[in-house]
């Protein structure tokens, strides 16, 4: 990946690291477990971003 990244670039990548967090503990006991995962892990090797690399 380039090392000098446009500020649109490095936004969602930003995002997308924030996103892909567990979620928290408090969530899990305030819902009784019925979430108890986030759906929308994503694993850096296995799914990837997609974003046009230039």
């Amino acid at each position: 990946m380039s090392r000098v990244k446009t500020p649109d670039r490095k936004a969602k990548l930003g995002k997308a690291l924030k996103q892909n967090r567990r979620i928290p503990i408090f969530v899990i006991a305030k819902t009784n477990r019925r979430i108890v995962a986030n759906r929308e892990r994503r694993n850096w090797r296995s799914q990837k971003l997609k974003m046009r690399y230039e």
